[in-house]
């Protein structure tokens, strides 16, 4: 029990910084939220139940456009694909006698900056461990989104629209650094960043609702990037 209690302190611990950041982007979720007419309830289930800032921002545009259900679903799909291998990789730390609902319990909190921390650990990983992190991330987003939501009534509309940059900031402070290190990266950027200007400037592709635009972009372009310039083992960092 003591050993129980100690690994949850350090997730705790760990946590605290992702919780931090947490609370800043999703108060700008909870803003732009706001703007799209989802009240500060439903925002705050959104955020609750889903914990992805990629999907939940695409899921705005969807929302707002009145896409059909199916669409939304794809774009989830697609765009939080990447949990799945996040949870695959997660479960190769876990001792192989770890009962099920653990399990299940830890795949609800996995997200990129969660997934970073728990795989940096050394050693199997702790169910307490990872339930520790979860425990500041998932109250960081949603208190973010709440305090956001609840602004976007306060607010000056001219500090609303001030405050609704700092998401094309944080994606930029995301893309930028990998970016400097990878010519592939930042030529996938790039192409991504022209043909989204040619979605929008050509009437054959304006009508193409967010939905469907970052799924055919996604799909075309990392698919193309991973084709013609697959990573090798060396940089995947190994294998085995």
């Amino acid at each position: 029990m003591d050993d129980k209690i100690q690994q949850y302190r350090y997730g705790l611990r760990d946590g605290v910084p992702i919780g931090l950041g947490y609370l800043a982007v999703s108060f700008t979720f909870g803003i732009m939220a706001g703007q799209a007419g989802i009240g500060v309830l439903a925002a705050v289930i959104m955020s609750l139940t889903n914990l992805t800032s990629a999907g939940q921002f695409a899921a705005l545009g969807v929302i707002q456009s009145g896409a059909p259900f199916m669409e939304m679903a794809a774009v989830q799909f697609i765009i939080n694909l990447r949990y799945c291998l996040m949870s695959c990789s997660l479960s190769q730390k876990m001792a192989p006698d770890m009962p099920f609902f653990h399990r299940f319990l830890i795949s609800y909190g996995v997200t990129d900056e969660v997934f970073g921390v728990s795989a940096c650990r050394e050693g199997n990983l702790s169910p307490y461990y990872a339930y520790g992190l979860i425990s500041v991330a998932v109250p960081g987003w949603t208190f973010g989104t709440l305090l956001g939501a609840v602004s976007g009534d306060l607010l000056p509309a001219r500090l609303l629209s001030a405050l609704s940059v700092a998401l094309y900031g944080m994606f930029l402070a995301i893309v930028i650094p990998p970016a400097r290190g990878s010519r592939v990266l930042a030529g996938v950027v790039a192409v991504s960043m022209a043909a989204s200007f040619l979605f929008s400037v050509i009437p054959l592709l304006g009508g193409v609702t967010s939905g469907f635009k970052v799924i055919i972009l996604t799909v075309l372009i990392a698919g193309g990037a991973a084709y013609f310039f697959p990573v090798e083992d060396e940089q995947r960092g190994g294998a085995g």
